[in-house]
């Protein structure tokens, strides 16, 4: 594609190394649908520098699509446990690690020990007949006035793991993929005007919001729990959703809201639901805010 060697230009060096097949997912799938915002994010090679927090550099994993993925820190000593609050989220590095969700989307931190207190614990009451409100693509603080930059999702040390995952997706291309993967019985001439502008590859006539709620109201009136579900991960794999399974010690950071590209996130199960099973816990905060606020019920996992 004709971005191909821009971002060659832009990604280049040591910065290519580390980052270069996650920003060209990224930037790709900006580009899918031609926006105004088609071009490499803004992405230098001052970005290296975000990757070493002081004396600490980070040691990640590559891997093809979403998700830029933190094994832990390297130092001339051992980092400690708790290097997420302890250095990634430290005065001196906070915004530099916060800008970094923001730009690629996505950062999941392994091996996180430590103190959890200043999360709180998510909420969802799914059922084998009926889907939580968690179960769809949202952002956090969809009911309130300002929306969270930063969401983190932890999977904390407990003695019962956690089975049922959690899908990452970029938006507004989730949307998109919610329009393709429909089927079309459930096109009320609303959705049918949108379907037909993507398949066109033109830009939605109404807010990327107000098609999502129509496609979630169709969904829910028209299919039973099961269905809705298997719909739901046709459309996490046509978007190329992040749906790892978690790992006890494992920090999610999404960008929920800044002014470039977010991300949204539901609760997601890989299987049927067979009810009853014992599920670990995941807790939740909002590292960007000065004061954490617990998610409301539009808001759960």
């Amino acid at each position: 594609m004709a971005f191909d060697q821009e971002i060659d230009d832009v990604v280049g060096g040591t910065l290519a190394t580390e980052l270069d097949e996650h920003v060209r997912y990224i930037v790709q799938v900006m580009c899918r649908r031609g926006e105004e915002s088609c071009h490499p994010p803004a992405i230098s090679m001052d970005v290296d520098a975000h990757l070493i927090f002081g004396s600490w550099r980070v040691q990640h994993t590559a891997r093809p699509g979403l998700g830029f993925v933190i094994d832990g820190l390297a130092g001339a000593t051992p980092a400690p446990a708790d290097y997420v609050n302890e250095i990634l989220l430290a005065p001196a590095h906070r915004e530099d690690f916060l800008a970094l969700v923001d730009r690629v989307g996505l950062v999941v931190c392994k091996h996180v020990g430590g103190d959890d207190a200043l999360h709180r614990d998510v909420r969802g009451r799914s059922s084998r007949g009926r889907l939580s409100q968690g179960e769809y693509f949202h952002h956090d603080g969809c009911t309130g006035p300002i929306p969270p930059r930063v969401v983190e999702i932890r999977c904390p040390y407990q003695e019962v793991e956690r089975h049922t995952f959690t899908a990452i997706a970029p938006f507004p291309e989730v949307v998109d993929a919610m329009l393709l993967e429909l089927p079309a019985r459930l096109h009320t001439p609303e959705i049918a005007a949108a379907h037909a502008e993507v398949l066109a590859d033109e830009p939605l006539s109404s807010d990327w919001d107000v098609v999502q709620g129509w496609i979630n109201r169709a969904i829910r009136r028209a299919l039973p729990a099961e269905e809705q579900r298997a719909y739901l991960r046709g459309v996490d794999a046509r978007v190329g959703a992040y749906r790892e399974p978690w790992e006890m010690g494992e920090s999610r950071f999404i960008a929920n809201a800044n002014a470039g590209h977010t991300m949204q996130h539901r609760r997601a199960y890989v299987d049927a639901h067979e009810g009853k099973r014992p599920n670990g816990r995941l807790v939740k905060r909002w590292p960007a805010e000065a004061n954490l606020v617990e998610c409301d019920e539009a808001c759960e996992l």
